[in-house]
C-alpha cells in the first residue's frame, strides 16, 4: 500500500520530466493500494486550476476517485502533536514544511510506503521509494 505524494501526480498529469515513471507506476498498481492525502489532493487542485487546466483536475478526479478507487486519507486535529514533531525533528518550519510533514506523518499512521520524487524524504527514518524502484521490487 502507497501514499502517492502531490509531485507524482502531478508529474503525470502534467506530462514532465519524469511523466512516463509516474505513468508506468500508476498503470502498473491496482488503483486500491494506492493513497492520497486530502491536502495533497487540494495541492493538485491548486496547482491544475492556477495553470488553467481544470479539465485535467476533473479528469484526475474522475480516473483516480470515481472509476477507480484510491484511498483518500486525512489527518485529524489530534494527529497535529506528531506533525509539530516531525517538523521538530527534521527542522522543518511549519509554512514551507506542513505538506512534507502531513504526507510523512500520514504514510507512518497508515503504515503505508511513501512514494515521492522529492529526495528530502530520503532523510527520514521511513525514506521514500521513487515510482520505478516500487516497480522493480
Amino acid at each position: 500500500m502507497y501514499l502517492v505524494d502531490t509531485n507524482v501526480w502531478l508529474e503525470r498529469l502534467l506530462d514532465q520530466v519524469r511523466s512516463e515513471e509516474a505513468g508506468h507506476f500508476l498503470d502498473h498498481l491496482p488503483s486500491e493500494h494506492l493513497f492520497v492525502t486530502d491536502f495533497a489532493f487540494h495541492s493538485i487542485g491548486v496547482v491544475l486550476s492556477r495553470l488553467n487546466h481544470t479539465d485535467v483536475l476533473l479528469r484526475f478526479v474522475q480516473d483516480a476517485f470515481v472509476d477507480g478507487a484510491v484511498g483518500l486519507i486525512h489527518l485529524d486535529p489530534g494527529d497535529t502533536e506528531r506533525l509539530v514533531y516531525t517538523m521538530e525533528q527534521f527542522n522543518l518550519d511549519f509554512d514551507d514544511a506542513y505538506q512534507y510533514a502531513y504526507q510523512y506523518v500520514a504514510a507512518e499512521k497508515h503504515n503505508l510506503t511513501l512514494v515521492s520524487f522529492d529526495s528530502d524524504f530520503d532523510h527520514t527514518e521511513r525514506g521514500r521509494k521513487t515510482p520505478a524502484q516500487v516497480l522493480r521490487g
